[in-house]
């Protein structure tokens, strides 16, 4: 490449764990009744790649974009019957664009656009009417019957002074969840649509940062028919703070 544009690639390792208890009224629909819930915490590791591009339009813009394979992870053997594929639980691709532009030369905005493929993974895109066809832990069997997500992330950075930098960003999608899948999405109420964040990095010496941020997700509802009971309406919201803070001290 050249200075203008730079291209990476990076290896991915991933560990999952997982924990279901209390289902057992799906005992009848699971092949695996026995490896279904209530089975402690069962743990999968995966592999997958990242590869990504940039390049510098000129010295107030750059254009950049990423892609992420899907993950292959190993199987939840104690929940084969509950999730698609005898506990199959993979990552999804996502791909994403994004532009950042120098207003001055210490204040810079950056926008972001990322679509992550959930329809790839059998045991997050299958739709709980499945449940009638196939058995849960089947390669048909129901999921959480997520669609695709498609993100909006807008970001500001100041350069307060050389050594320090204070970010605020906001980013929205459309939650994942029909209304028509809720029931088997009390395991994950993933309904989030807004997401607000600030934070800041110092630099003490050449080799010693100090990072924080802060987020917070205000809390979405979504309500619909219980599909084994369909008379019965179920609602699932879920809202998110988190603190983060990290030291690195390059050796």
């Amino acid at each position: 490449m050249n200075e203008q544009t730079r291209l990476g690639v990076s290896p991915i390792y991933v560990v999952q764990q997982f924990e279901a208890q209390g289902l057992e009224n799906f005992a009848p629909f699971s092949q695996s009744p026995e490896a279904l819930t209530n089975n402690g915490t069962d743990t999968s590791t995966g592999f997958g790649v990242q590869l990504g591009i940039s390049h510098a339009i000129n010295s107030s813009l750059s254009l950049g974009a990423s892609y992420r394979s899907a993950v292959s992870m190993e199987e939840f053997d104690s929940y084969k019957g509950l999730f698609a594929e005898q506990g199959g639980f993979e990552l999804p691709s996502s791909f994403q664009l994004g532009a950042a532009y120098k207003l001055t030369p210490s204040n810079q905005v950056v926008f972001d656009w990322q679509k992550i493929n959930y329809s790839e993974v059998k045991s997050i895109a299958n739709p709980i009417n499945n449940l009638m066809s196939a058995p849960l832990g089947a390669n048909a069997g129901a999921g959480f019957g997520w669609n695709d997500m498609t993100i909006y992330k807008l970001g500001y950075q100041w350069q307060r002074t050389p050594q320090q930098k204070i970010r605020f960003g906001v980013s929205y999608t459309e939650q994942p969840i029909p209304s028509s899948q809720v029931i088997l999405n009390i395991l994950a109420p993933g309904v989030q649509e807004w997401h607000f964040t600030t934070g800041f990095s110092h630099s003490f010496t050449n080799k010693v940062q100090l990072n924080a941020m802060a987020f917070y997700s205000p809390a979405k509802k979504v309500t619909g028919a219980n599909y084994l009971a369909p008379n019965q309406q179920v609602s699932i919201e879920m809202k998110q703070t988190g603190l983060g803070v990290s030291i690195v001290w390059e050796i």
